[in-house]
């Protein structure tokens, strides 16, 4: 019975443990969030970084509190597609070593690919409006091609001992 009693215990501290999310990140200072995001177990982690980007997205398009609901599953659903897309094109190779007939058969496929991109992301523009107005989506646009220059920025190219250029 005590081992039983103590097993029960022991699933329980874990349970209340793993479900400890009701963090107050303002408040902690960056090494803390750092040790808080690194105990996160991947999916938690995946989790937590879709809730602080959907946040923050609702946030700078100040959506109204009855959209965001609808808008916020629209947004992941539209996102999830575009990386689906993304998927389908394997840019991990090096042009120089292709042969002309299988680089032509690359730069096709990224156009398809580019296409593909393009023809979503209209698609999802027209469920986003029935959601929120034209304008917003725009901003949501144009706070995405934002956020891609950064993480380009950061992203090292080439020499990786270069100074970056800002």
């Amino acid at each position: 019975m005590k081992k039983i009693l103590f097993t029960l215990f022991i699933i329980y501290g874990f349970g209340l443990n793993a479900q400890r999310t009701d963090y107050d990140w303002k408040k902690m200072n960056p090494k803390q969030r750092k040790e808080v995001i690194n105990n996160l177990s991947p999916e938690e982690r995946k989790a937590l970084l879709t809730k602080f980007r959907n946040n923050m997205v609702m946030d700078n398009l100040e959506i109204d509190p009855n959209d965001k609901a609808e808008f916020t599953q629209i947004y992941n659903e539209y996102l999830e597609s575009q990386k689906q897309i993304k998927n389908q094109f394997n840019s991990n190779f090096n042009p120089e070593t292709l042969s002309d007939d299988e680089a032509k058969a690359k730069l096709q496929q990224s156009f398809e690919v580019g296409q593909k991109l393009l023809d979503n992301r209209k698609k999802y523009a027209d469920k986003m409006q029935e959601v929120i107005p034209c304008q917003k989506v725009l901003k949501l646009f144009q706070s995405e091609k934002m956020m891609k220059d950064k993480m380009d920025e950061r992203k090292p190219h080439g020499n990786q001992n270069a100074p970056r250029q800002k």
